[in-house]
């Protein structure tokens, strides 16, 4: 069975069958056919050993052991039976089955795979007198299904694992790192990095991440195969392994690597330990982050692949590239001086990054990887490539059209790779001055408008800063639409508790009118998150962004349900959470902080309740204030628990304080029929509703506000007093009909103000509302 050609089929992520097919002609296999989803092939044991070994492209590599009927599944079990297992499966081997696709008569993969698993062990039991073991969690032989129509495709893999999870991959790292490595390697190959590293080229990735896209250039460069520490594989349990073959491409992957890494490296640096730092003179392999842990993790995964002394994963961003990039070229030229190569054939330098699968303009750190892309691609020398993946941001700013564009992956993993084969366009440049005082910051924008708009944050937010250290107050506003054509809110949330020392922006865009072009507004949306982090001194991954749209009932957003990202804040002393990202809101109204603390001055020895509570910060500085009871009552489970963790991280979690899920309309009229009062009452109701929970019930604060006045006042005791407020700019109280059931408003919006509010002084309305 050896010397024969044997079927294989290598499995890859979609939009690199082309280049895996090359990959599998340079092993020395000349039957090779490219089809959706990988590559067929014909080759002998060697080689399909050698493809496992050393592809950096395939998933994984299966042999075809048959094709069978799959219309029924009687004649799946019998074809399947046919089959020469005793010439796949290795004696004393445990096995499992997996299926995949379904048909009209096989419609549970599950029960497709044990007709499949009966029929190979009632083979076996024939062929040998004992049927194998089964173990589906670590079987020697993973034999694989695939039903498509009216035929299957029964096969053995012999990878195990997939070869996309690299062994330099931590045990922690989590599902998501194997694609990380399938699209670095691939955006190398679409670039073609195998040539320029021969050439002996130098590669920078300017915006590294986990450090990916450097390990598997360097891998390749240093001749690393990246299957040579693997040590679990699914051809242990084939029979038709040649242990003998295996060991001889051990030791050649070994040579060979041993020598691509003393080429790389400084000189007598592979004899010295492994976690001793790299000459930063020689290296050739270099990475860019902002963010320390992802330099530890990256500089984690180039020792684990032993490349540490060729690799440099280094702090920095958009304004490091440029040095980065000449260093390195420097360092590539002189290596190709020493070794004799011509000097005019310089191969250049690849500048390439996976910029993950993140929403382009959602979060800032994507505008900082694209500007440190660019200004990487900027400075490289002549004859130099581009390549990116995962980022239209790059595209916008690198201003000309890639000579490659190929989409990785299907579905929810696909990502678009781009190539470019020229340097960038120039582009228009704002000159930002560093808060701290520092040296200006070079900001590359697309608008050159965007000028302005970083002047005007600049400016406000050193009047701002100096107001908040007077006045006490870590979380607040710093710009509101202050130019028509930026219009954005921008906020700075001072992180306390185990996020103390963090600062943190929070950038919720005005989406704009049908008369102004979208593609310009995403320009000048684009720039704003790239400078602002800048002007106010701010690390872009702690900013965070959402597009909102001003309409007659209040705001409402888009870009919600992404990953949450929750942290705390102080506000007078009170530790509030807040979620910058999960969902519509942060967590906490800023607008509303003199309105809390009126609340808390009000709250000494009161019974307070508070209505349409959110997440209860009013319920903590009315407990915080000295209130002998507090009820909190909010339609939103969510909510309500959120309440409870502010109230607890406070130190407020008594019998006295009690948190009640209910439909607050609903609510007040079964609590009038008690004889419960309270002294202080908290009323912030959204402006409109239409939850699931309500019924058929809707929420309008214009058309429902009488009502509910009504209702909250009768829970008032004598003398008692409630706080009123909404966010409806155009909301007109009907104080004609309140009056007629003995209901008097008294206007107190313009105390209720703050100072980081006052150029938008319509954000809310704030009544006192008592009993005539």
């Amino acid at each position: 069975m050896q010397q024969e050609k044997l079927e294989f089929f290598a499995s890859c992520l979609a939009g690199l069958e082309a280049p895996l097919a090359d990959e599998l002609k340079a092993f020395g296999i000349r039957s090779v056919r490219p089809l959706g989803g990988g590559v067929a092939f014909f080759c002998d044991v060697r080689h399909a050993l050698a493809a496992c070994l050393w592809s950096r492209l395939a998933s994984r590599i299966m042999l075809v052991v048959g094709r069978v009927d799959a219309r029924l599944a009687d004649l799946l079990f019998e074809d399947a039976l046919e089959l020469p297992w005793e010439d796949v499966i290795a004696p004393g081997a445990s096995i499992a089955v997996s299926a995949h696709g379904m048909n009209d008569e096989l419609r549970n993969t599950r029960f497709t795979a044990l007709k499949v698993k009966d029929a190979v062990c009632d083979r076996l039991r024939e062929a040998r007198g004992e049927r194998p073991n089964v173990d589906a969690e670590h079987p020697d032989a993973a034999i694989d299904v695939r039903v498509r129509e009216k035929r299957a495709t029964i096969s053995l893999d012999l990878s195990g694992a997939s070869l996309y999870r690299r062994t330099y991959l931590a045990p922690d790292d989590g599902a998501e790192a194997p694609l990380e490595c399938a699209l670095a390697a691939g955006l190398l190959a679409l670039a073609g990095w195998d040539g320029r590293a021969r050439a002996g080229a130098a590669c920078v990735d300017a915006a590294c991440g986990d450090g990916a896209v450097v390990v598997e250039a360097a891998s390749a460069a240093c001749d690393l195969a990246p299957g040579l520490a693997r040590d679990r594989w699914g051809f242990h349990g084939w029979a038709g392994f040649d242990e003998d073959a295996w060991a001889d491409l051990l030791d050649d992957a070994d040579a060979r690597f041993e020598r691509g890494l003393a080429a790389a490296a400084a000189q007598g640096a592979v004899d010295g330990p492994a976690s001793a730092r790299p000459d930063l003179g020689v290296v050739r392999f270099a990475g860019l982050s902002a963010s320390s842990p992802a330099i530890a993790r990256a500089r984690g995964r180039a020792k684990r692949a032993g490349l540490r002394q060729a690799v440099s994963i280094e702090p920095g961003g958009a304004e490091e590239a440029g040095a980065l990039v000449e260093r390195v070229s420097a360092a590539a030229a002189a290596a190709r001086a020493a070794a004799g190569a011509p000097a005019g054939e310089a191969p250049g330098c690849l500048v390439a990054s996976v910029l993950g699968a993140r929403e382009r303009s959602s979060e800032a750190s994507a505008q900082a990887d694209a500007a440190a892309f660019v200004a990487a691609a900027t400075a490289a020398p002549e004859g130099s490539a581009f390549a990116v993946a995962g980022s239209e941001a790059v595209e916008d700013r690198f201003g000309r059209a890639p000579g490659t564009r190929v989409e990785l992956g299907r579905d929810r993993v696909a990502v678009e790779a781009l190539v470019f084969h020229a340097p960038p366009a120039a582009s228009a440049v704002v000159m930002v001055p560093d808060p701290a005082g520092g040296a200006e910051h070079r900001v590359e924008v697309l608008e050159p408008a965007s000028e302005q708009f970083s002047s005007r944050l600049f400016k406000v937010a050193k009047e701002r800063r100096k107001w908040a250290r007077r006045e006490g107050v870590s979380c607040y506003r710093v710009y509101d639409a202050d130019l028509p054509d930026y219009a954005v809110a921008i906020d700075v949330y001072a992180g306390a508790g185990e996020a103390e020392g963090n600062t943190y922006l929070h950038i919720a865009e005005y989406a704009p009118p049908s008369s102004v072009d979208p593609a310009r507004a995403r320009r000048r949306f684009d720039d704003v998150l790239a400078l602002a982090p800048v002007a106010l001194g701010i690390r872009p991954d702690h900013v965070f962004a959402k597009t909102r749209r001003r309409d007659k009932g209040g705001s409402q957003y888009r870009d919600a349900g992404r990953r949450s990202y929750v942290t705390q804040v102080d506000e007078d002393g009170y530790l509030m959470e807040v979620d910058l990202s999960g969902y519509l809101d942060t967590g906490i109204f800023l607008d509303h902080r003199a309105t809390r603390e009126l609340v808390g001055a009000k709250a000494a020895g009161k019974r307070f309740l508070n209505l349409f509570a959110y997440t209860g910060t009013a319920t903590v500085h009315a407990a915080g204030g000295g209130a002998v009871e507090t009820t909190t009552v909010d339609l939103s489970q969510t909510y309500l628990d959120w309440a409870r963790r502010n109230m607890a991280g406070n130190g407020f979690a008594g019998p006295e304080h009690s948190f009640e899920r209910a439909d607050v309309m609903a609510w007040i009229t079964e609590c009038r029929r008690k004889p419960l009062r309270y002294d202080l009452i908290f009323v912030d109701p959204p402006t409109f509703s239409n939850s699931k929970a309500m019924g058929s019930r809707t929420w309008d604060v214009q058309r429902d506000h009488v009502e509910l006045l009504i209702g909250v006042t009768r829970l008032l005791t004598e003398g008692g007093e409630a706080v009123f407020s909404c966010n409806l700019r155009t909301f007109k109280p009907d104080l004609e009909a309140l009056a007629r059931y003995g209901v008097a408003l008294e206007d107190i919006t313009a105390s209720t103000i703050p100072h980081d509010f006052e150029r938008n002084p319509k954000i809310h309305q704030c009544y006192l509302a008592r009993r005539a």
